[in-house]
C-alpha cells in the first residue's frame, strides 16, 4: 500500500479487479429482494463535463448503498444515440452520424469507467443499434394493429433550417431550440400512438406515486389537463352551428363575443372570401403554437364577419379569430366572457369589445363532457438519423406493417452526407419495395421515430439485453420497476410521461406487472458556474478529464454529493474541491499509519473479532463511552438521511465520523480496548472496501 495518498494508482488497481472480477455484475436471483437503481442514460454529444458527474453520482452512491443493505442491486448504463444533434454535428464535421455517435460513446465510456461508477456494463445498450430498435419496431407494430398508432394530417411545428418537425417544447420565442430559425406552421402527415387512450389512467396513478417529487405530479397532472364542462351549441348566420366547449357554463349570460382558432372550419370558410383575414391567418401560422407561450404572448385577433346567435338571449355576437385560442383543445372556439375571464378581458380591451356584467346561468343547457388537455403523441421525425417507422404504403392495402420476421427495418448505412441534409424520403434504394399483401410495388414509410420513443422503454430492456426472441422476458418482470430513477427536472414532462404510458401498454401486453415505470424519482439541481449553468454552449463547462487526472475520481464525487442537497442547484467552486480533496488525503495517511495494527490484531487469537462481535464496552472509560455515543448517533444519522437522498449530509457525517476516530488512543491490547478494535474495524472497511464495491459514504453499523 502506497503511503502517500496517489488516486490515479489506487483507483486504476480497484478498476481493474472490478472488471476482472464481475464485481457489479447483476445476477437473476429470483429469490433475493432486488433494487434497480438507473440515473438517465446520457446522450453520445462526446464529453460528459461536471453537470453530467453529479447526475451519475447521486445514482451511483444509491446503488452502493443499497449493495451494502444486501439487496440484489442493478444499476445498467446505456446510450440514447439517434437525434437531430448527432446528425447536425456528423454534417458539420463531414462524417456520418453513426461514426460521430460511436466514437463519442467509446470517449464517454472511457469517462465513465475511470470514475469509478458501479455499472453493469454486461447490460450496456445503444439505442441506435439495430438490435435494440428492432424491438421497437416490433411494439410500434402491436400498437398498430390494436389501433393506437394511426397518421393523419397535422398542424406541426416546422423548422425551416433543421427540416423537421419539433414538439412544442423545442421551439422557444417562435424559434427552433438548435437552429434559431423562425419556426414556422405546417400542415403534413404525421404518425400518433394514442396516449389519450390511457390520460385517465395517466391521471389517477399520479397519486400513487409516493415518491415522486411534488412538482413532478403537478408538472404532469397540468399537462393531462382532465377538465369537465359542457359543449354549447351557438346557431352561426348563413353557416353551420358552433359548438363551444366550456368548463364555466355558468358564465354564458357574461358571452360578448365569440373567440375561435386558426384553423377553426369558420375561420377557413370566413378567409376564402376575406383577403385580409387570409393573410392575417396566415402570419398566425407563423407563430408560437405552444399554449404556454400562446398564453403570455401579445393579444391580437380579427373580426371574421361572421355571427353567432346566443342560445337563450338570441344576442348577435360577432365572432374573432385570435391568437390565444388553441386548435388542438376542445372545440378550438372560445366563448368569450370579459368580466369573468383575464385573457378574453386584454382582448376585449385592446379590440374594444363590450364588457357584460351578468347572474350566474344556473340552468342545464348543453352536453357535460370530459376533455383533456393532452393530445396523442406525434412520433414522426423527417430527418435521416433516427429508427424507421416500420410501415409499408400500398396504393391497393393501404398502411400494411411490415411482417415481424422482416425486422428490424435498418437504416441505411452507405448515405454521403457531403452534399448536407439527407432524408429516407430521397433515397430511393430504401423507401422502393414490394407491398407484403398483394406483391405491388410500395413505397416505405420515410418518417422515422422521436427519439423519446427510445428512452420510453430502454429501463425494460437493460433488465434482459441479450433476449433475441421477444422484446422482453420474466426477467424484466423481475426488475421492474425501477426502484430509484435519477435525472433532471427538465424531463419531468415528455420523457417520464411517455415512459409511463409505455410501460402501461408493455403491461396490457403481457410483459410487465406493475402499473408505473419509476417507483422513487429524483430530480437532480443543476452545476452553476458564475451563476449559470454549466453548458457546452455557454463555454463555462469544466472538464472532469482533468480533475480525475489530478485529483482522482473520488475527490470529483466527493465534491459533487457533498457540496449541496441533491434536488438544489451545485455552484462550483475550485476552494470546495481543494477541500474535499484534502480531507481524503487526511482519511488515507490516517488508514495507512494503522493498517497495520489491524493486521496484527487480526491474526492473534481472533482478539480483535472476538472484541468487535461482543462490544465489550464496560472496559471503556467514560470518555471513550462519549465517543463511542457520538459515532453511533452519527451512523444512525446517515442511515436516515440515506434512505431520504439527502446525501450531502452523509458525506458531513464521514467528516464528523472521522473526526472521532482521530481522538481514539491505540497504544496497548486491542483486546482490551474494544473502541480501538471497532475504530480499526472501521478504518479497514474505508480502506479495503473499493474492492468490494462499497462506497466510502457507507453507514456501518457498530457494537
Amino acid at each position: 500500500m502506497t503511503v502517500s495518498y496517489q488516486p490515479q494508482i489506487i483507483e486504476q488497481e480497484v478498476q481493474k479487479y472490478w472488471e476482472e472480477n464481475g464485481t457489479f455484475e447483476a445476477q437473476e436471483d429470483f429469490s433475493k429482494e432486488k433494487f434497480f437503481c438507473l440515473a438517465m442514460i446520457p446522450y453520445p454529444s462526446g464529453h460528459l463535463h461536471v453537470g453530467h458527474v453529479r447526475n451519475y453520482t447521486l445514482a451511483d452512491v444509491i446503488a452502493r448503498y443499497q449493495r451494502m443493505q444486501g439487496k440484489n442491486v442493478m444499476q445498467p448504463i446505456g446510450w440514447d444515440a439517434f437525434g437531430l444533434p448527432a446528425e447536425n454535428a456528423a454534417l458539420k464535421n463531414k462524417t456520418a452520424p453513426k461514426n460521430w455517435t460511436y466514437s463519442n460513446i467509446e470517449h464517454m465510456r472511457n469517462q465513465l469507467k475511470a470514475l469509478g461508477y458501479a455499472y453493469d456494463w454486461s447490460r450496456e445498450i445503444t439505442t441506435c443499434d439495430p438490435e435494440y430498435y428492432r424491438w421497437e419496431q416490433w411494439l410500434f407494430i402491436q400498437l398498430f394493429k390494436k389501433g393506437l398508432a394511426y397518421k393523419k394530417m397535422s398542424q406541426v411545428n416546422w423548422d425551416p433550417v433543421d427540416q423537421t418537425v419539433l414538439a412544442n417544447e423545442q421551439v422557444v420565442d417562435g424559434k427552433g431550440w438548435r437552429s434559431g430559425a423562425p419556426v414556422e406552421r405546417r400542415e403534413i402527415s404525421q404518425w400518433f400512438l394514442k396516449i389519450t387512450d390511457y390520460a385517465e389512467e395517466l391521471l389517477t396513478s399520479l397519486e400513487d406515486l409516493k415518491d415522486w417529487p411534488d412538482q413532478v405530479k403537478l408538472m404532469q397532472k397540468n399537462w393531462i389537463g382532465k377538465s369537465v364542462g359542457t359543449n354549447i351549441q351557438f346557431s352561426v348566420l348563413d353557416h353551420d352551428p358552433l359548438t363551444i366547449f366550456t368548463t364555466r357554463p355558468e358564465t354564458l349570460m357574461g358571452v360578448t363575443y365569440i373567440t375561435i382558432a386558426t384553423k377553426h372550419p369558420l375561420a377557413i370558410a370566413a378567409a376564402a372570401k376575406n383577403n385580409a383575414l387570409a393573410d392575417f391567418l396566415k402570419m398566425l401560422d407563423t407563430g408560437a403554437t405552444a399554449e404556454a407561450e400562446l398564453a403570455t404572448q401579445e393579444k391580437c385577433g380579427m373580426n371574421t364577419g361572421l355571427i353567432a346567435i346566443h342560445p337563450i338571449t338570441g344576442e348577435h355576437l360577432p365572432i374573432w379569430v385570435a391568437n390565444y385560442v388553441l386548435n388542438n383543445y376542445g372545440t378550438g372556439a372560445v366563448m368569450a366572457v370579459p368580466t369573468q375571464d383575464e385573457r378574453d378581458g386584454e382582448f376585449a380591451k385592446i379590440y374594444d369589445l363590450p364588457f357584460k356584467e351578468a347572474e350566474p346561468f344556473t340552468d342545464e343547457i348543453g352536453e357535460k363532457i370530459t376533455r383533456y388537455r393532452l393530445h396523442d403523441w406525434g412520433i414522426s421525425r423527417q430527418r435521416y438519423w433516427g429508427a424507421p417507422i416500420p410501415i409499408i404504403h400500398c396504393e391497393t392495402c393501404g398502411p400494411v406493417a411490415v411482417p415481424e420476421e422482416d425486422l428490424p427495418v435498418r437504416l441505411p448505412e452507405n448515405v454521403d452526407f457531403s452534399e448536407g441534409i439527407v432524408t429516407l424520403a430521397n433515397l430511393p434504394e430504401f423507401y422502393k419495395t414490394i407491398c407484403p399483401n398483394c406483391k405491388a410495388c410500395a413505397k416505405r414509410e420515410t418518417d422515422t421515430f422521436d427519439t423519446f420513443m427510445e428512452s420510453s422503454w430502454y429501463y425494460a430492456r437493460m433488465a434482459c439485453p441479450d433476449q433475441n426472441n421477444s422484446i422482453l422476458d420474466d426477467r424484466a418482470k423481475y426488475w421492474t420497476p425501477v426502484d430509484h430513477y435519477v435525472g433532471g427536472i427538465e424531463h419531468a414532462v415528455m420523457h417520464l410521461l411517455y415512459a409511463r404510458f409505455i410501460h402501461k401498454v408493455l403491461r396490457d401486453l403481457g410483459f410487465m406487472n406493475s402499473p408505473e415505470p419509476f417507483e422513487k424519482l429524483l430530480t437532480q439541481g443543476m452545476v452553476l458556474k458564475d451563476g449559470a449553468k454549466m453548458s457546452k454552449s455557454k463555454g463555462n463547462t469544466v472538464d472532469p478529464q482533468e480533475l480525475l487526472q489530478r485529483y482522482g475520481a473520488d475527490s470529483v464525487r466527493v465534491f459533487v454529493i457533498f457540496t449541496a442537497p441533491p434536488e438544489q442547484s451545485l455552484e462550483w467552486s475550485d476552494s470546495g474541491f481543494e477541500g474535499c480533496f484534502r480531507f481524503l488525503k487526511r482519511v488515507w495517511a490516517f488508514s495507512c499509519e494503522r493498517v497495520k495494527l489491524f493486521e496484527q490484531a487480526d491474526g492473534a487469537n481472533d482478539g480483535l473479532n472476538a472484541c468487535i462481535n461482543k462490544g465489550n464496552l464496560e472496559k471503556a472509560n467514560e470518555e471513550q463511552k462519549t465517543i463511542w455515543r457520538e459515532m453511533n448517533a452519527i451512523l444512525k444519522q446517515a442511515h436516515y438521511d440515506y434512505d431520504r437522498s439527502q446525501l450531502n449530509t452523509v458525506v458531513s457525517g464521514c467528516m464528523k465520523l472521522f473526526n472521532l476516530l482521530v481522538k481514539i488512543p491505540y497504544e496497548g491490547q486491542i483486546e482490551n480496548n474494544p473502541l480501538c478494535a471497532n475504530a480499526l474495524y472501521i478504518n479497514h472497511l474505508l480502506i479495503y472496501s473499493g474492492t468490494k464495491g462499497m462506497s466510502l459514504t457507507c453507514p456501518y453499523k457498530l457494537n
